[in-house]
């Protein structure tokens, strides 16, 4: 239970994130990597910090993971955005 707390957290920061246009890719899928990927990891740590578990869903593992995600996701754009960006032309 807790691990699908976890992935339905990383979901609901995912279909969020979609609908902000700011620096949003074109290609979805690497964000839907990004979520599910942090979202396991910071689940990982929840239990370690002994937030719920595997089988045990808590609210302060979801939150979490909600906070840790979407700043997965806003990292991610962020870096996207300045390999993305030209330079501006010297005069």
């Amino acid at each position: 239970m807790g691990i699908g707390l976890w992935t339905g957290c990383a979901a609901v920061v995912f279909l969020s994130a979609r609908s902000v246009p700011f620096g949003r890719p074109g290609r979805w899928i690497w964000e839907l990597i990004a979520a599910l990927t942090s979202a396991l990891l910071l689940g990982l740590v929840a239990t370690a910090l002994d937030f719920g578990g595997w089988n045990e869903p808590d609210w302060r593992a979801g939150l979490f993971v909600v906070f840790g995600s979407a700043a997965a996701i806003g990292v991610m754009r962020i870096l996207s955005l300045s390999t993305t960006s030209k330079p501006a032309p010297q005069q």
